[in-house]
């Protein structure tokens, strides 16, 4: 008996019946994916525009692809890049490279070629794969030459997932097998997923959220149905009509669908009827006011909040509808074996109900960033990983976001962050969402502009927007120059992106409604 399977007895018996019982004995995710292929052949896995493919053909797909990367050369713990836009052949592709010993690097088919050649400075890969469809072989295009020896980071690893980083230069962050089945053994515990699932993807899986989405149904035996991008319309009917039961989203898209009346009515009239059972949401602060919305439209189904990043491996907290209930627009509480602390500038732990910079520690942790030995020292105090999150414990384990650090508005030597501004404005029937920023300013350092989108048919004016905010907020921290949009800005990955908007200003795009 080995040590991994000694520490899993220990286990409780409903999940050692789940997921676990799976992952146990197996070290690499696809070879557990390869068994669910198995035991499932002849279900349907994958479902698109492209057409249905059962089990077996994903895995028969999937196994030719991954001798032909052992007959190139590729080897244990490779790294090779994979071109992905949520097709059913990107999912065979993943789950060849696995097969093959290697390490997948998810690129999006759209990404331009400088993105291409900043991953390949940091992965060294020697192969990028590019499988489009079931009846074509795939494309395997040579990118490298280098007979070097890979990092050692990537011994053990699943993927490399790139994130924008603050300089520019994308990071890579390393997960293992081991963290990434652990952590997906801790999402299964708490959501629950089982082969009568019918999961509709349209997150990318050059996303963990995305990628975890995947494995989470096809280890479990679901159905998954694949968009290659999010339309707000054929999101909503294939909701009804592919009788889907979880869906994973950003709050940005919820946002979009809200602001089409037609849209609420047909969720309305055939959406909540029940069978969608979960819609699990995440990526960037869901706020309070769209919180409310969305479980009020979407009334018969379970809205979960998730607080994660790909450097944790996801899903660090979990907010249900019991913890919304309670502590509206909080996080909620650490999923399983995740450890949290909040602490000030010298990285002493405040007291609760004080703001401080979240870290947290797991067994689930990246490995570091590909490359970057020194950004990955940097990014950890001890073991605890710094998330870049301001945040402030509101009970016990019950954590609420007050923005990112990088993002605190220095007004006058007061900092202010945007999270607790955007949240005292969303609170206004009339607002469906908004986006605070610092802009430059000679005298104050720094000014707060606010970008307002409003639900439809409703208006506000300046006195009712003053009025509303002098409740909530100290002086200092109300804005200075507001504007009206019909939507926020976001970027590559649909989530509400606050650098875009900031240079919308700073170009003079956008038209202040008032100061």
């Amino acid at each position: 008996m080995t040590v991994r399977l000694v520490a899993h007895i220990f286990l409780d018996i409903d999940l050692k019946c789940r997921l676990g019982a799976i992952l146990e004995m197996i070290q690499n995710l696809g070879e557990a994916l390869q068994e669910s292929c198995i035991k499932h052949a002849n279900r349907m896995a994958l479902s698109s525009i492209h057409g249905d493919f059962t089990y077996l053909n994903l895995l028969s797909a999937a196994k030719g692809l991954a001798e032909k990367l052992k007959t190139l050369g590729v080897g244990l713990n490779e790294p090779v890049h994979v071109l992905v836009s949520n097709q059913p052949t990107d999912i065979a592709a993943i789950l060849a490279i696995w097969l093959s010993g290697g390490v997948i690097v998810p690129i999006h088919r759209s990404s331009p070629l400088e993105v291409h050649r900043k991953i390949q400075q940091k992965s060294h890969a020697n192969h990028l794969v590019d499988f489009v469809t079931f009846d074509k072989a795939p494309k395997i295009t040579r990118i490298g030459s280098s007979n070097k020896q890979f990092d050692q980071l990537l011994d053990d690893a699943a993927f490399v997932i790139f994130t924008s980083g603050s300089t520019g230069e994308p990071k890579g962050v390393v997960v293992s097998h081991q963290s990434f089945q652990g952590k997906l053994i801790e999402i299964d515990r708490l959501l629950k997923f089982n082969q009568s699932d019918r999961v509709l993807l349209v997150l990318n899986i050059n996303f963990v959220f995305g990628l975890w989405t995947v494995l989470e149904t096809l280890l479990h035996g679901g159905t998954l149905y694949l968009h290659e991008k999010f339309d707000p319309e054929i999101f909503v009917s294939t909701l009804t009509e592919k009788e889907i039961t979880r869906v994973g989203v950003v709050p940005t898209m919820m946002r979009v669908i809200f602001s089409k009346s037609e849209l609420v009515e047909q969720i309305r009239s055939k959406v909540n009827t029940g069978t969608l059972q979960q819609i699990l949401i995440g990526g960037e602060s869901l706020g309070r006011s769209l919180a409310l919305m969305v479980r009020k439209e979407f009334s018969k189904s379970n809205l979960i909040d998730i607080y994660g990043s790909t450097e944790t491996a996801s899903c660090d907290f979990f907010s249900f509808p019991e913890n919304f209930s309670e502590f509206p627009g909080c996080i909620g509480k650490p999923s399983g074996g995740v450890k949290y602390r909040i602490v000030n500038e010298f990285d002493i732990p405040v007291e609760r109900g004080v703001e401080g910079s979240l870290q947290i520690d797991s067994p689930y942790l990246m490995k570091g960033y590909l490359g970057d030995p020194e950004l990955t020292k940097a990014a950890f105090s001890g073991e605890w990983f710094k998330t870049g999150d301001i945040a402030k414990e509101v009970a016990p384990s019950v954590l609420e976001l007050m923005g990112r650090s990088k993002d605190l508005i220095s007004r006058g030597g007061n900092k202010v962050t945007p999270g607790e501004i955007e949240q005292a404005i969303c609170a206004h029937p009339s607002v469906a969402a908004a986006m605070a920023v610092g802009i430059p300013d000679a005298l104050l350092g720094e000014r707060i502009h606010m970008l307002i989108v409003l639900n439809s048919m409703k208006s506000l004016n300046k006195e009712e927007i003053k009025d509303h905010l002098g409740l909530r907020l100290e002086k200092y921290k109300l804005p200075d120059v507001f504007y009206f949009g019909d939507a926020l800005p976001t970027g590559k990955t649909g989530k509400a992106d606050r650098t875009q908007l900031r240079d919308q200003i700073l170009n003079g795009l956008l038209i202040p409604e008032f100061i």
